[in-house]
């Protein structure tokens, strides 16, 4: 049972929280206490209904998931599928996806904090109101080790859906005819407590295949770290006597994908170079690169660099293999640690590697503890994706009481999954590949 010191604990919250590492390969605890499920007919998601999530967007596309929770990393989502408009059946993205690791180190030295497998992220899930959850359902959940043993069944997982705008626009060559869409998204979420900080855990599913993945951080500043000196804090307050202290938030989310329904996904890397203008030439000139990644990874995003998984098996109708592009969010990279050095890490599949520092799971004598540790040469067969946000949390005065959400987060997109946009409207159904010029 580790001590826990003051500065991490919030009144009223429970202090005991266990360091037992969940069983491998088991549901360390999962869905509505209310609702466990005796026979339920199993769906295209592949679970029974207390555990599965399905939303047809107003827009015509369908996502289906399964979820579940655990103790450290809270929210789990399995088997999602995409199938939007025109496809005869479900897109199978992604395996599993979940929360590995935040990371807080604070800038002065004296505490740092893994709150995912030290503090047991999940089992801080607390109650939402209707009003957090408009238009939505909250289902019920029992939180596997909860802070507040005497009431395990949480009313803590919202799902909604949410309009983001445009999702395309335009106008057509001749006529005043205007082409355009108002893109809708299956929103999930949960709130998880950790100290004085609450976690918001969003998951956003557009109806054009694009995943956007983020964790918002909001509550309180503790209000046992305002003794910072010049250069790792920052005043709030009357005066400049008390300085909170700064400190950083990194975030790591754990991706298996299996497009297709298939583990053996490939993982290529592009970069490109842009040129001086060759002579004869109006402008520069900008080469990509493909460099297929056969072996595990450690990568640091770069400008015009970027990643892609793409199916081994799945095709669009165009005949182009189906991948997802990843596309990082705004980040401030960690030094201070070997883990939160790269941006990205591709490891071969290992069912005892959870968690991004600290995996409590007991893999061996001599297993390393941290996702950095893995990446050791494998070849990859059944790769899967580690992705690091990082962002350094200067406090400012508007950061009371409460605080404003601070979010940090990526996208997945789709890279041709569909032949087309898979929300042409019918009248541009026929545009596909070069478009006519007319001669």
């Amino acid at each position: 049972m580790p001590v826990i010191r003051n500065r991490r604990a919030r009144k009223g919250a429970a202090v005991g929280l266990s360091l037992a590492a969940l069983a491998v390969g088991a549901t360390a605890g999962a869905g509505p206490a209310a609702a466990q499920p005796k026979a339920a007919p199993a769906a295209a998601a592949d679970c029974s209904a207390a555990y599965r999530i399905e939303q047809k967007l107003s827009t015509g596309t369908t996502w289906r998931m399964c979820w579940r929770y655990e103790a450290k990393s809270g929210l789990i989502l399995e088997k999602v599928t995409y199938q939007p408009p025109g496809e005869p059946k479900p897109i199978r993205v992604l395996t599993s996806a979940k929360i590995a690791q935040i990371h807080v180190p604070y800038d002065d030295g004296t505490n740092e904090y893994n709150d995912v497998t030290d503090y047991n992220f999940g089992s801080g899930l607390v109650n939402l109101a209707p009003a957090e959850c408009p238009g939505g359902t909250i289902k019920t959940v029992k939180v596997p080790e909860a802070f507040d043993p005497e009431h395990p069944n949480v009313k803590g997982l919202c799902t909604t859906t949410r309009s983001r705008g445009h999702a395309y626009r335009m106008q057509a060559d001749t006529g005043n005819k205007v082409y355009q869409a108002q893109g809708k998204d299956l929103l999930i979420y949960t709130v998880n407590k950790v100290g004085w900080y609450e976690y918001m855990t969003e998951w956003r599913f557009s109806d054009d295949g694009t995943v956007n993945m983020n964790v918002g951080a909001t509550g309180s500043l503790s209000p046992f770290d305002y003794d910072a000196g010049d250069g790792r804090g920052w005043p709030i307050g009357k005066g400049a006597q008390a300085k909170a202290t700064s400190h950083s938030h990194n975030v790591f989310w754990r991706l298996d994908f299996g497009l297709d329904g298939s583990s053996a996904n490939k993982i290529e890397q592009y970069d490109s170079v842009v040129s001086p203008p060759a002579s004869g030439q109006q402008g520069p000139t900008n080469k990509t690169t493909r460099t297929p990644v056969t072996k595990e990874l450690a990568g640091d995003a770069k400008n015009m660099r970027w990643w892609r998984v793409v199916s081994n098996i799945g095709k669009n109708k165009d005949g182009h293999p189906r991948s997802y592009e990843l596309v990082p969010g705004v980040t401030t990279k960690y030094s201070g640690r070997s883990f939160t050095k790269h941006d990205v890490y591709f490891t071969e599949y290992n069912k005892c590697e959870m968690y991004a520092s600290n995996n409590p799971l007991n893999c061996g004598t001599g297993h390393p503890k941290s996702v950095d540790k893995w990446v050791d040469g494998q070849t990859l067969t059944h790769p899967v994706a580690w992705v690091n946000v990082g962002f350094h949390h200067i406090a400012r005065d508007e950061d009371q009481q409460p605080m404003p959400v601070h979010w940090q987060g990526f996208s997945i997109v789709p890279r041709d999954v569909t032949a087309m946009n898979p929300l042409t409207p019918p009248a541009l159904a026929g545009q596909n590949g070069r478009p006519s010029t007319g001669s």
